[in-house]
């Protein structure tokens, strides 16, 4: 399971940039919000925390030039245009027809 993600996430995340976004976004999104709550930090916090650690990941990902996993979920379940990986990067496996790359 491990393997498969790191051949799924390491090809999406090649830009140094997004790497640093990420190292960065990725604790604030899932982890910080944990800290807030014993802490008895205000309401606002975990919240800014949480879209704050977003706002990085999708940045990051806009200099990438590919959508983020969970806006490629949501483009493919709704059948819309989607890049899962950017222009510089080399993908894990072959694209078929219903994964990777772009649909349109």
């Amino acid at each position: 399971m491990i393997r498969r993600f790191l051949k799924n996430y390491l090809p999406r995340h090649r830009n140094r940039l997004n790497q640093i976004l990420h190292l960065a976004g990725v604790p604030l999104t899932f982890v910080a919000p944990w800290f807030a709550i014993p802490l008895k930090l205000e309401w606002y916090f975990p919240v800014a925390a949480f879209f704050g650690g977003y706002a990085l990941q999708l940045i990051g990902h806009a200099i990438e030039g590919n959508d983020a996993g969970e806006v490629v979920f949501l483009k493919k379940a709704l059948g819309m245009r989607y890049t899962e990986y950017g222009p510089l990067s080399e993908c894990s496996r072959p694209a078929g027809p219903a994964d990777d790359t772009q649909r349109g």
